[in-house]
């Protein structure tokens, strides 16, 4: 598939979680996700963008995976798997309560040991015909074993080893037998003939899992391809400090310090990330060991999300200039609240929040960070062959990040609320840089609605409000009418929520000259539905699906009319 800026497309962002389907088990999977692909292109939509789908641990967050590379089981459509017939799928799930698990938001903690067990009772027919006879299936997953051991081995190890620990990814609480892939290896080649063949098997359903996992995601890559959509990945700046990269590859990562962001207004969520900003607890990289090999762990981490994806969006690409780090891990933030710098300095030893390798304080440091970032960006476009990189280059952007990505053709974004000129006006979008992704929100920010919404509020709730309120009020009817000018509209009185609004909102967006429009699924339907808030722990975060399946948007009559409205805006902007 051919994508080029000289063609500008329009795409829709929705996290596979979040999709449904008839017969799912509670999370959206790769046939749910055919389905979107169908209707998006039915659509207009020729992108279709997803978070990031590696395996995560027991908090969720696709941005904090336990592998760079390993593909998260509960993605994996299980009634179209061969070893696993639908009277065993019954068998497994009679006697739960499966409509309410497909109804409500994601119940990780129900579907996850549901899913591995279907997995475990595939795997187990597996065995007993594929296997023993080594038939063609069998030859095939040996070669996929072969072909991805550079991470599948540790990984599978590594995921052994947590069963082994309670369901734990914990590795710095487990036997110092267990404590890295070095030693645990070494550990398992002193076991009983006995216990090395149970490994042998456990490490077997490992990879079988992975096996059908990404054999599944690179049918749905060609899929999209005879659709005409794009599919784009994403590649999280960071990964889990309880991850299987860090257990095996210990050498490649900075323990003691931790990514996360610097206190923005935008993402003034609560009172830590207003004071100290956000302690994501991702290990920082030590780059001169990535630089001794190449990049070869980061050009892995490209090379595998080309197999399943054609467009790949690097989260956070700020980072690989200069990242926001914290001397002590999220666990402890509630402890450094109160704290001033000069307290705070005295229980990590001087050691304060600040920006690593360089801050931006000088023209020296601006010239190393931008140097870092760019030596490793360039190792990555070697490794997308025709694919392309896009970077989400929002926060605090330094002023020498947006000129180094357009050097290497990387398409930055653009969310026009935030565009702005020396004077605080709002950059038409006329003038945005084609190389360039315009969406007005992200997975992490509220969506139009919501923001429409809240404006709004705020200037109802000053009419009789207290003086108090009137700067709530002169702060929201500055951004909405400078978002309303930028879309060519005035608000000159207290304006609800319309279709007139919507679709005025959206022309402007698709009529931009960014090469991608991406609306958040949210954004088509204008519903206020939130997929994550930034440095806040709820159950609400990466757990809320979509309300229906694809088939029932076409089914229901104002679903259908407003999704065929901005499908008609769509084709009008040129972008279909």
């Amino acid at each position: 598939m051919t994508l080029t800026p000289e063609k500008p497309i329009a795409g829709l962002l929705a996290p596979l979680f979040a999709l449904r389907r008839e017969r799912d088990l509670g999370i959206g999977d790769t046939a749910a996700l055919r389905e979107f692909i169908d209707w998006a292109a039915e659509h207009g939509f020729r992108l279709v963008q997803l978070l990031p789908v590696n395996e995560t641990g027991n908090d969720h967050s696709p941005y904090n995976a336990i592998s760079s590379v390993a593909l998260d089981p509960t993605t994996i459509a299980l009634d179209a798997v061969p070893e696993l017939s639908a009277a065993e799928i019954n068998a497994v799930t009679a006697g739960l309560d499966l409509r309410t698990l497909r109804e409500g938001p994601v119940a990780y903690n129900a579907i996850k040991p549901l899913k591995q067990r279907l997995l475990d009772r595939a795997y187990e027919s597996f065995l007993t015909t594929s296997w023993r006879t080594n038939d063609t299936r069998a030859r095939t997953f040996r070669r996929f074993c072969r072909e991805e051991s550079g991470w599948l081995d540790d990984f599978a190890l590594f995921r052994v080893l947590i069963d082994e620990h309670g369901g734990s990814e914990r590795w710095d609480t487990w036997p110092a037998k267990h404590s890295d892939a070095t030693t645990a290896w070494q550990h398992l080649a002193t076991l009983s003939r006995a216990e090395q063949d149970r490994y042998a098997r456990a490490l077997r359903r490992v990879q079988y899992i992975q096996w059908i996992a990404w054999t599944q995601w690179r049918e749905v890559k060609a899929y999209a391809e005879s659709r005409g959509v794009a599919l784009m990945g994403d590649i999280p700046f960071g990964v889990s400090y309880y991850s299987a990269d860090t257990w095996a590859k210990p050498e490649l990562f900075d323990r003691e310090w931790f990514g996360g962001c610097p206190p923005e207004r935008i993402l003034e969520v609560d009172a830590f990330t207003k004071k100290w900003g956000q302690n994501w607890g991702i290990p920082l990289y030590r780059w001169d060991a990535h630089r001794l090999d190449g990049y070869q762990w980061w050009r892995q981490r490209v090379r595998k999300v080309r197999d399943i994806f054609h467009l790949f969006r690097i989260d956070h690409i700020l980072g690989v200039f200069r990242i926001y780090s914290f001397p002590w891990r999220p666990q402890r933030n509630e402890e450094f609240l109160p704290l001033t710098e000069e307290e705070a300095g005295e229980l990590t030893g001087g050691k304060l929040p600040h920006f690593t390798p360089h801050e931006d304080d000088t023209p020296k440091h601006k010239a190393a960070n931008c140097a870092q970032g760019e030596e490793l960006l360039s190792a990555l476009i070697e490794e997308c062959g025709p694919n392309r990189l896009v970077g989400e280059d929002l926060g605090m952007v330094p002023d020498y990040v947006r000129p180094c990505l357009q050097r290497l053709g990387i398409a930055g974004f653009k969310v026009p609320q935030w565009e702005c000129k020396p004077d605080g006006a709002l950059i038409p979008g006329s003038e945005y840089e084609r190389l360039s992704l315009a969406a007005y929100a992200t997975h992490d920010h509220d969506p139009i609605r919501a923001m429409w919404e809240h404006w709004m509020h705020a200037i109802h709730i000053a009419e009789r409000g207290p003086t108090t309120t009137y700067a709530a009020r002169d702060k929201a009817w500055r951004e909405c009418r400078a978002l309303a000018k930028w879309c060519g509209f005035e608000v000159p009185r207290l304006a609800s929520w319309s279709d007139e609004i919507h679709d005025k909102l959206l022309r402007a967006l698709l009529g931009s000259n960014s090469w991608l429009v991406v609306m958040m699924i949210t954004d088509l339907f204008a519903t206020t539905q939130r997929f994550n808030v930034p440095g806040a722990v709820s159950e609400t975060n990466w757990s809320q699906r979509l309300l229906g399946t694809c088939a029932d948007w076409r089914r229901d009559r104002d679903l259908a009319e407003t999704a065929t409205r901005i499908a008609d805006l769509v084709r009008a902007s040129g972008r279909a």
